[in-house]
Parts: structure tokens; C-alpha cells; sequence
């Protein structure tokens, strides 16, 4: 009797990240607008308050309305298309994108302005987590999960290296609403890319558990709470209503937990979180994340007012960062495959920590110690940006990865605020007077340094901590296959 047999001819071929090339544009095309939307506008921001004659607190809210609503409502989109289906879900938020990106031409106020960036906050935050998520569906190998994220995560870099300059040129030859105009044809490519690329979730990858809208209102109002404070903490107009606003987030943070701890059907399940993997992951993205705000905000002081260099040559001091930032995805997929996922997310977490270290104690000698941090802080979040990233939704069951991605992202959006709260409280207490008014003399300056000194360690130390934990937890990962619904026995 004939056996067929398979012969290594008409086997299926290994998966390539090119056979996703459409999907892989989509998603993309999604990041490129979260890097590139902020970046772009900031250059703008003087040109909108000329002609819209806005004060200076509400063109702070031009950005500020669309960050604080995209990192405060990502939880809750996430839970959503962990239930309705993550590629629906990002449909119509970049339906949503493109319509009010367009309604922009009819922009005649700063306030209809703050009310058009924060409905596009909102359309972000019903997509950008769901492109890690979907990123993570179409490959069923780390290898390439690593890969395709890597991709991803470029495009949005170069968005955010280019946009300054982009946005610079435009202006000279087009009207400020045009920066904003442009969303509309990155969200139709990003629209094309996934639905056709990327097939409709399964109903056996979603869950129909209820929303859980009393955990979605505290977790949302934790969230902007943390956005918020820090803004106040550094402006100091008004110290109370920044303790205030922070003890707000912190009752919400506690109500959150406790809501969660024992809600039938939690917006977050709090097991899940507490998953090795998904746990370390977090706490390698919000070091990385706290290291790289706290780095960033003090480089830009160190060069302009202590060291007087022009906001040009400042630019320039920071550029080596974003070089390494894009040169350095090529080199993402081996490193990992030579070291291993584990190894890779605390190697890369500790190198942004070494780099923020090297600025604290040594970055006053001289711009080449500063060059040295920018590097190794910059190698590291490329590497630990995608590999945490990874590693929380491999811990997760697969239909909880769109809220899994969210909460990567809410944690990176919270460790930033964190770190440029502590950096700036810090200054504020350690030197006299506003350090954007006052002339530095050698008393200044000295003061200047010494808090930059404990500034930057005490980051370094929060870091450093997170980092622990983050390879404490790694270590208890159990041998079993991923993706399936864990046992809390």
C-alpha cells in the first residue's frame, strides 16, 4: 500500500519578517505618529500662540492634553480590545485620528486646539498598544517577535529624531496646522496596512469578561494624577496644589488595587501582573524609562545654563544619542539571540542605569563623559525598549496581550513623569533661586552641580532597585510554556 511521504521540497517554508511586510508597514506607520506627533508640534508651539494669541499655560496644554489622555486611557482600550478584538479596535482609532487630524484646518482657538489633541490622545491610545500586540501575534517565535518589534520601534525613533527638523522646514514654507494635517495620510496607511495585512481576531483569542468601569475610573484617574503632578512640582507656581494633586493619585492608586484585589471581573488582573515574566518586564521598562527621563532632563540643563551653550549646540551635544538610537537597531536581533532574552532585558536595563551613573559622578568634568552616558543610556533603552516588551506579553495568556501592551507603555509613560519630577524637585530644593533666570556665578554653579550629584544618583539608585527586582523575578520563571493561562495555586 503507498505511503505518501513529505518531502523537504514541499515543506512550508520557515516564516520571514518580509512574508508581513504589510502588516509590519501598518503597525509601523502607527508608532511613527506617536513619535513623531510631539516632536513635530513642539517646534510649532511658538508659531500656534502668536496666531491663536495663546497664554503660556494653555499652550503648555497643547501637548500636555494629548499626553495626559493618552497615558491615562491606554488601560482602558487595551482591557476593551482585549475583548472586542485588537485590530478593530485600531481601526477605528485610526479612523478617529485621521477625522480630527483633518478637523484641524477649522481650528480657529487654543482652546478648540487642546480640545483636538486631546481626541487625538484618546485615538492613541486605542492604537499604540495595540501594535505591540499585534506585533507580537504574527510571529510565533521570540527570535522574530524581537525582530518585528525592533522594526516597529524604528520607525518611531526616526520620527522622533527627524520631527524637530521636519517640523522646521514645513513651517518655513507651510501653516503650523499642516504638522497636524499629516496624521491623516500616516493613519490611512496605517488603516491599509493592518486590515489587510493582519486577519480579525478569533473569537478564542478574546475573552467576554464586563469591563470593569469603577477599576477603569480609578485606574485612569491614577494615571493622569501621575501625569499631572510632576508638571506642578516643576513649574512651583503652587506647592499645595502639586501635594495636593499627588495625594490624589496616590488615594487613587490604593482605591485602584483594592478595587482590583477584589472585583469579579478586574479591569487588571493582578495575578497577572505578578507573573515572573510579566513582572520583571515592567520593572526593567520603568527603569530604563526613569533613567532615561531623569538623563535627558538634566543633559539639556547641564549644556545650556551651566556650561551657556546655545540651544543649537546644545541640539548638537545630544545628537550622538539619537545616532546611536537608529544605528543600533541592526545590532538588536543578535545580541539577543547570542545572550538570550533574559540575559538581554537586565544587560541592557543595567547599561542605562551605568550611563546615568557616569553623568551623575562624572558628567561635570567635561561634555566626553556626557558623550559616554548618552551612549550607553542610548544602546540600552534600544535594546530594553523591545526585549521587556517582549517578555511581558510572553507571560501573558494570549488574550490578555492588548492589555498587557498598555500597561508596558503606562508604566513607561509613569516612569518618565516620575523621573523628571524627582530631577526637577530635587533642583529646586538644592539651588537657589529659578535656574532659568538667574546668572550663574562659581556659588551657582557649585550648588548646580551638587544637585545634579544627588539628582542623578538618587535616580540612579531607584533605577538600580528596579533593576533588581526585575532579575529577582526573572529567576522564578518556571519552565513551562508561554502564552497559557497561568495557575495562581
Amino acid at each position: 500500500m503507498y505511503e505518501p511521504t513529505t518531502s523537504p521540497a514541499t515543506e512550508a517554508p520557515p516564516p520571514r519578517l518580509r512574508d508581513e511586510w504589510i502588516a509590519l508597514a501598518g503597525l509601523s506607520a502607527v508608532f511613527l505618529f506617536e513619535m513623531l506627533d510631539n516632536s513635530v508640534l513642539n517646534v510649532a508651539l511658538p508659531t500656534i500662540g502668536r496666531e491663536l494669541t495663546a497664554s503660556t499655560a494653555s499652550l503648555q496644554w497643547v501637548s500636555g492634553a494629548y499626553s495626559v489622555v493618552f497615558g491615562g486611557l491606554m488601560l482602558l482600550f487595551g482591557a476593551v480590545a482585549d475583548r472586542v478584538g485588537r485590530r478593530r479596535v485600531m481601526l477605528v482609532g485610526l479612523t478617529l485620528l485621521a477625522v480630527v487630524s483633518i478637523l484641524t484646518v477649522f481650528v480657529t482657538s487654543v482652546e478648540q486646539l487642546i480640545a483636538v489633541r486631546a481626541l487625538m490622545g484618546i485615538a492613541a491610545a486605542m492604537t499604540t498598544p495595540g501594535s505591540m500586540a499585534l506585533a507580537f501575534r504574527l510571529f510565533d517565535r521570540d527570535d522574530l517577535r524581537v525582530r518585528a518589534l525592533t522594526v516597529i520601534s524604528t520607525a518611531g525613533l526616526v520620527g522622533l529624531a527627524t520631527g524637530p527638523t521636519i517640523g522646521g522646514f514645513v513651517l518655513a514654507v507651510a501653516p503650523w496646522q499642516v504638522l497636524i494635517v499629516a496624521n491623516a495620510p500616516i493613519a490611512a496607511i496605517a488603516f491599509l496596512g493592518i486590515r489587510g495585512g493582519i486577519t480579525a481576531d478569533q473569537r478564542t483569542d478574546l475573552h467576554r469578561d464586563p469591563v470593569d468601569l469603577i477599576g477603569a475610573v480609578l485606574g485612569t484617574a491614577t494615571v493622569i494624577g501621575v501625569l499631572l503632578t510632576p508638571t506642578l512640582f516643576v513649574a512651583g507656581n503652587d506647592v499645595a496644589l502639586a501635594w495636593g494633586a499627588a495625594a490624589a493619585a496616590a488615594a487613587g492608586a490604593v482605591g485602584f488595587v483594592l478595587r482590583e484585589r477584589t472585583a469579579l471581573h478586574p479591569l487588571l488582573d493582578l495575578r497577572l501582573v505578578a507573573q515572573p515574566l510579566v513582572a520583571s518586564g515592567l520593572a526593567y521598562k520603568a527603569a530604563a524609562g526613569l533613567a532615561m527621563a531623569g538623563l535627558s532632563y538634566m543633559v539639556t540643563l547641564q549644556l545650556q545654563f551651566a556650561w551657556g551653550w546655545p540651544p543649537a549646540l546644545a541640539a548638537v551635544g545630544t545628537l550622538p544619542q539619537v545616532v546611536v538610537l537608529l544605528a543600533s537597531g541592526r545590532f538588536v536581533g543578535p545580541f539577543v539571540k547570542r545572550v538570550g532574552l533574559d540575559r538581554a532585558a537586565w544587560m541592557s536595563a543595567a547599561a542605562v542605569i551605568a550611563g546615568l551613573a557616569v553623568f551623575a559622578l562624572l558628567g561635570r568634568l567635561g561634555y566626553p563623559w556626557v558623550l559616554i552616558a548618552l551612549v550607553l543610556v542610548a544602546a540600552g533603552m534600544r535594546v530594553v525598549g523591545v526585549v521587556a516588551g517582549n517578555n511581558v506579553l510572553r507571560g501573558l495568556p494570549d488574550n490578555r496581550t492588548s492589555i498587557g501592551a498598555a500597561l508596558v507603555d503606562t508604566v513607561s509613560e509613569i516612569a518618565t513623569a516620575v523621573g523628571i519630577a524627582a530631577t526637577g524637585t530635587i533642583l529646586a530644593a538644592l539651588v537657589g533661586g529659578s535656574i532659568t533666570t538667574i546668572t550663574f556665578t562659581s556659588d551657582h554653579l557649585a550648588s548646580f552641580q551638587e544637585a545634579i550629584l544627588i539628582a542623578g544618583l538618587t535616580i540612579t539608585a531607584i533605577a538600580a532597585a528596579l533593576v533588581c527586582i526585575g532579575i529577582n523575578r526573572s529567576r522564578r520563571t518556571p519552565a513551562q510554556p508561554t502564552n497559557q493561562e497561568p495557575s495562581y495555586v
